[in-house]
């Protein structure tokens, strides 16, 4: 079991077939849910489901929603990016955290490795995104 860091391969397609709206203003709901290292998570994850998700006070099943920020261009990359999310005052261990659209059907996009455990004991578990530009965008097209 494992989880790796990437960008989904069904997300890719799905942008291609206009699966997934990022923009801010009347966009899909995207969500990040944490997972234990247990989980088996990859660029073949396709759709969020429960098994080996985190447990634990602060942090309820399916995760949080994710606040958009709207795509834009720099140089010949398109971006988009969503602000910091915390979990308030949670008892959680995560080993990494899937993004995904709860308006399409719970449509994988990004599995986020942590490279280790990373727990929070009634204290503040922050997940924190790279600069919102074309170098460290979370969602990045080139």
């Amino acid at each position: 079991m494992a989880i790796t860091q990437a960008m989904c391969t069904s997300f890719k397609k799905e942008l291609l077939e206009g699966t997934h709206n990022i923009k801010n203003s009347g966009g899909s709901t995207f969500k990040l849910a944490l997972f234990t290292s247990s989980a088996t998570l990859g660029a073949a994850t396709t759709a969020y489901a429960t098994t080996n998700e985190a447990t634990g006070s602060g942090y309820s099943a399916g995760g949080a929603n994710l606040t958009r920020v709207d795509p834009s261009s720099s140089g010949t990359t398109a971006l988009t990016d969503f602000a910091d999310l915390t979990f308030s005052t949670a008892s959680v261990t995560a080993n990494g955290a899937l993004i995904y659209n709860s308006s399409a059907s719970d449509k994988a996009v990004i599995v986020l490795a942590f490279g280790g455990d990373k727990t929070s004991t009634a204290g503040d578990f922050t997940i924190q995104f790279p600069a919102a530009d074309a170098s460290n965008a979370i969602i990045r097209i080139a």
